[in-house]
């Protein structure tokens, strides 16, 4: 048997181990509970319980985790062993089904945005079986939901399973309307690209910046960056392909199905792409990646830096969503049809999602916005911070005939009738790729490439399902009470159409006239994360969230002290790393080239009072200036930093980007000029150039 085939998910608890370890009647309720949400019985949860902990400790294991994810954006977990004293100084291996269903940690300790005080300690973490649990490091990791004591979502899977469910809810109204009884269910699925940076691990402990804040706050541009393109799809040094070959490894044992790799775009850049799966699976295997990524480098004396924009002037990195809907029975339903009603379904599906987009840009938005990504948005290959939607010219132009009730194409003369004509036939990918679009269609499913590459995938799919849901439960609600379908459905579309195209873009969103249109069509332009979070707490988000129950009010308002909070914390570390390495490092490293210039200078003059000290004079005084430039805009940092206002969380985010990041900024253009000038021998801190090219 293949190597790969035999060890793909033998870490996983998945169908098939459990079809061989429980009782068929179990293992029903289970399959039961994974695809309809039904509860499992304690009884039922018991016998997994004690299945997967025999699976587990053949395989190594001696403790098990509810393994979950928190509000921080990675994941956390509680080691607990499988040993149980039964006296005599003995003990037995246990694992309840008590244990299986909750765990208790400490909600208290992880961010929960007002919804738990300091004394309110108590949380609750729920098993979520349409996850399967996995063995990691000889842990059985149990992927749970976490809680607070009065209920409300401390995490990031909870609001992603509520969603789901609501996209399913609207969705089967949907296909019932279609006469379509088959299906049971709709599950979304994504495939999340992940992009990295790989560094040499010597160069890493050597920068403050990147330690502290996984990007750097210094660095003059390097003589050779990205210019060339010899970098994308270029042949992989064999460090790199070791650490790209015991990745695939391990993730392929923990189910993940990694499928591509290669280099990207910048000196050091990489990206792994997984084949597409359910939403819920595909973001706790993205979590695993990130985390596997970390880790394996390390052994390969490697960082990987997940910081949306490590080094400035190049590309940054994010996280391509690939997001699509499909039911039970294998249909994508963002796909064309054969027949007349199925590219009716795929056209009004279609319709939801550019409805979706234009509704909620600014909950899209709010989903990607971290004090990192703003640095990314909009340079060197990462999509524009204005949310729009490409779709190729063939599909904008059948949209447009449905519009305006128009031929389409040369040789079809009749008008398109929706749900009485096949539409004209397209193969899949035809259309050009638009990489300046945040929200492309690709043939079968969308690329929203606004993520960035350290956030997990959960906050994204949560906006995505609920906005494109509440698109169809209008859609329902509206086409149940028709007494024409067709007639009403031709309706519906052309009028979504004619209300919501002016999310669609295909041209260059880089291009300055794109803000000046966006701004013109009434788009959203959201720079900064302080720009967009308000948006959070708007009557309509605010409503869309309760209505479908993925969030109540209050958790809304938590996520919206949280993103805040976390933009002030990241920009108070950033600056304070700024203040230690110019203080300590890189001011006195100038400080002693200066006076090395100037006695070199008076050295050669006391030999031949003639001699020609332009070069050390020129230097050392323009490096003088500098320096004393710097040590201003040093003491001017530290000044905006103790002014901070005690004020609310959006007022203090505020401050943080008018004076605290542009005094960072302005810091930074001395220092970097600094480092231009300064002999290797004496700058402190790797270079760009030494960063970059680490790695061989």
């Amino acid at each position: 048997m293949n190597p790969v085939t035999e060890t793909f998910g033998s870490m996983v608890f998945n169908d098939s181990v459990m079809r061989q370890r429980l009782p068929k009647e179990v293992f029903q309720q289970v399959q039961r509970s994974i695809i309809d949400g039904k509860r499992l019985d304690s009884a039922a949860a018991t016998v997994v319980a004690n299945a997967m902990k025999d699976w587990a400790i053949e395989k190594g294991a001696t403790h098990f985790s509810h393994w979950f994810q928190p509000m921080t954006g990675i994941t956390a977990e509680k080691h607990e062993s499988f040993l149980s004293p039964i006296g005599g100084g003995r003990v037995i291996m246990e694992f309840s089904g008590k244990e299986l269903i909750q765990g208790e940690p400490d909600a208290s300790s992880f961010p929960s945005g007002g919804l738990r005080a300091t004394f309110e300690a108590r949380g609750y973490t729920t098993w979520d079986p349409t996850s399967y649990a996995f063995i990691k490091d000889g842990i059985l990791c149990i992927p749970t939901a976490f809680c607070s004591y009065g209920g409300e979502a401390l995490d990031k899977k909870t609001p992603l399973l509520r969603s789901m469910e609501a996209i399913n809810r609207q969705t089967m109204r949907v296909l019932k309307l279609f006469g379509n009884d088959q299906v049971t269910s709709v599950k979304t699925t994504v495939g999340p690209e992940q992009e990295y940076f790989l560094i040499d691990r010597a160069v890493y402990e050597k920068r403050k910046d990147l330690i502290f804040t996984g990007r750097t706050l210094f660095g003059a541009k390097p003589i050779k960056g990205q210019e060339l393109d010899d970098h994308y799809f270029g042949t992989i040094k064999p460090r790199v392909a070791a650490f790209m070959k015991e990745l695939n490894e391990e993730l392929w044992k923990l189910g993940v199905m990694a499928k591509t790799e290669h280099n990207e775009a910048a000196p050091s850049q990489h990206e792994l792409a997984p084949i597409f799966t359910t939403t819920n699976i595909a973001t706790d295997h993205n979590q695993l990646t990130m985390e596997l990524m970390q880790k394996i480098a390390r052994k390969y004396d490697m960082v990987c830096l997940l910081h949306e924009k490590p080094f400035a002037g190049l590309n940054g990195s994010g996280k391509h969503n690939n997001w699509s809907i499909c039911t039970n029975t294998g249909v994508n339903l963002l796909e064309p049809g054969e027949t007349p009603y199925e590219n009716a379904q795929f056209l009004l599906f279609l319709c939801a999602v550019i409805q979706a987009v234009d509704d909620y840009q600014d909950m899209l938005r709010i989903s990607v916005a971290s004090a990192g990504n703003d640095h990314r948005l909009g340079a060197n290959e990462a999509p524009p911070a204005i949310v729009s939607m490409f779709l190729g010219t063939e599909l904008e132009n059948i949209l447009t005939a449905i519009e305006f009730d128009e031929p389409y194409g040369n040789t079809k003369k009749e008008l398109i009738k929706v749900g009485v004509h096949v539409l004209p036939k397209f193969p899949r990918d035809t259309t050009d790729r638009n990489r300046t679009s945040p929200f492309a269609f690709t043939g079968n499913k969308f690329e929203f490439r606004m993520p960035g590459s350290s956030a997990s995938i959960s906050g994204v799919n949560v906006v995505l399902n609920t906005a494109v849901a509440e698109s169809l439960r209008q859609y329902a609600d509206e086409l149940e009470q028709a007494d024409d379908f067709e007639s009403a459905l031709h309706d519906l579309i052309q009028r979504v159409i004619r209300e919501h195209k002016r999310i669609i873009f295909n041209g260059n969103g880089y291009d300055d006239s794109w803000v000046r249109e966006a701004e013109a069509r009434g788009l959203l332009n959201l720079p900064s994360t302080p720009d967009c979070v308000p948006y959070y707490l708007a009557e309509k988000n605010v409503a869309l969230f309760a209505r479908h129950r993925v969030y109540s009010e209050t958790e809304i308002r938590a996520r919206y002290q949280i993103k805040l909070e976390n933009y002030c914390k990241v920009l108070h570390m950033e600056a304070q790393t700024m203040l230690d390495m110019a203080w300590k490092e890189i001011l006195p490293a100038t400080s002693r080239y200066v006076r090395e210039l100037t006695e070199t200078a008076l050295a050669k003059r006391s030999l031949s009072p003639d001699t020609d000290c332009g070069f050390e004079t020129e230097l050392a005084n323009t490096l003088g200036a500098l320096t004393a430039s710097a040590a201003g805009k040093v003491r001017a940092l530290e000044r905006v930093l103790n002014e901070l206002p005690n004020t609310d969380s959006l007022t203090l985010a505020r401050y943080y980007r008018e004076h605290v990041l542009k005094a960072m900024d302005s810091l930074r253009v001395d220092i970097d000029e600094m480092e231009r000038l300064t002999a290797s021998s004496f700058w402190p801190l790797p270079t760009y150039s030494d960063l970059l090219f680490s790695v061989n």
